[in-house]
């Protein structure tokens, strides 16, 4: 399967894409790159709701630059992987123990047969939820994970009780696949600039919106009553005293200072918990890390090359 390619965002060279299906049916597009010669090591990318691979075409040559190979796909319901609705916008997934099914398809089919170990995991807001999931679940295929804004909490009353409850509520009666209350098909990452919550980095904004003008169907909407349903029960776990004291697994949690999207401070709260975790919080930054401002992606990349093995040798 081809990958998007524009002007503003060509494709990384020597990649190697497709499908892959997994055990309950849906076919999974993914892309993956071979380190430079003589280097080993890949850093398993895993996007956020929403994105595509596309986007992170830029994160993929730095993290080559840096002697990795580089492997991702797109979740179930997003970019190039099979929707499950008939409404392609609509952001849908029963359950959010269907995303560690696409996780350990990858895993199975492309990351062990295909690419060299030893193998690191770097992913954003959603991707780092499920994620957390895993490593609590004992999964032990990367030997560290690197999360940006990882979805641990929403900020404000987002995820408050009264809010669960009318999602539940909407589900049961048969609503799980409309768009939440307020939501509708808008792409997401494609509001004007001033008004995104995502980046304070202009240019490379403009390149996202480029990607998904060039080619629509690689977006999607608002969730569904579904995907918040199926969210909010996660967000509900992590909260559990016990839950991050039972992952063994090194982690680093990046979080944005400026974070509008997912809850700052709930980063800060579960990352003090974990037994092999650590955390830092860029000042000044929105959500999307990685597609922010350079004062602010530097940040992150110094922090991802102090936590990942084999990282000190890049100049």
């Amino acid at each position: 399967m081809t990958l998007v390619s524009i002007p503003a965002n060509p494709v990384p060279d020597n990649v190697v894409s497709g499908t892959i299906r997994t055990p309950d049916g849906i076919n999974l597009r993914f892309a993956r790159w071979q380190p430079p010669a003589g280097r080993k090591g890949t850093v398993c990318v895993f996007t956020g709701r929403g994105e595509c691979i596309e986007k992170y075409f830029e994160v993929v040559r730095e993290l080559r630059a840096r002697g990795f190979a580089v492997a991702m796909i797109d979740w179930r319901g997003q970019g190039h992987s099979a929707r499950q609705l008939r409404d392609r916008r609509k952001g849908y997934v029963r359950r959010f123990s269907d995303f560690e099914i696409d996780v350990e398809t990858f895993v199975q089919q492309i990351m062990l047969p295909d690419c060299p170990p030893p193998y690191y995991a770097l992913a954003h807001s959603m991707g780092g939820a499920v994620m957390l999931r895993l490593a609590h679940a004992g999964k032990r295929w990367f030997d560290r994970m690197v999360l940006s804004a990882p979805m641990i909490d929403l900020p404000g009353l987002a995820t408050a009780l009264p809010t669960r409850l009318l999602v539940r509520t909407l589900r049961l009666v048969g609503m799980g696949g409309r768009f939440v209350p307020g939501g509708n098909g808008e792409l997401a990452g494609t509001a004007a600039f001033p008004d995104n919550d995502l980046t304070s980095d202009p240019i490379r904004y403009a390149r996202n919106v480029a990607i998904l003008a060039e080619d629509p169907t690689l977006g999607i909407g608002a969730p569904t009553v579904a995907w918040a349903d199926s969210a909010f029960k996660t967000i509900v776990e992590f909260r559990e005293a016990n839950y991050p004291q039972r992952i063994r697994q090194p982690i680093l949690m990046l979080a944005a200072g400026a974070d509008a999207v997912v809850s700052t401070p709930a980063i800060e709260e579960f990352a003090y918990h974990l037994r092999a975790g650590s955390h830092l919080v860029i000042a000044g930054a929105k959500h999307e890390i990685l597609q922010e401002q350079d004062r602010y992606r530097e940040q992150f990349w110094a922090a991802f090359d102090a936590f990942v093995p084999g990282t000190p040798l890049f100049k």
